[in-house]
């Protein structure tokens, strides 16, 4: 990673605003929230809504219960649990979350978003 000069690293909006480094990361931590939050409820939609819909007799059942139940609620739980672990672990960073000076804040940039 090339070396940031100061006018690159802490940069004012036009109202005298310099935004905390670690805002880009909340969102980019929000957005695998929301995104999460959008598959799963598409995945329990279309599960439910697909496989339930025809007449009882012909559903076809995993484990005891109807298939539609399985994939939507069951299956589609553990995987929003996984996917979880996964974005937490994987691709959320451990931050402080008390202020930070102008030298901790051009340091967390230069380290690429790490904290100190």
């Amino acid at each position: 990673m090339t070396e940031r000069t100061e006018s690159q690293v802490l940069e004012t909006n036009e109202y005298g605003f310099v935004e905390d480094p670690r805002y880009k990361q909340c969102e980019k931590e929000a957005w695998y929230g929301i995104i999460l939050g959008i598959v799963n409820l598409v995945i329990w939609a279309v599960a439910g809504y697909g496989l339930g819909s025809g007449p009882v007799e012909e559903y076809s059942y995993i484990m005891g219960f109807p298939a539609w139940f399985f994939i939507s609620c069951i299956a589609n739980s553990a995987f929003a649990i996984v996917a979880t672990i996964y974005l937490v672990t994987r691709k959320m960073r451990d931050m402080p979350l008390d202020p930070m000076t102008k030298e901790e804040a051009e340091e967390f940039v230069r380290n690429g978003g790490k904290a100190r």
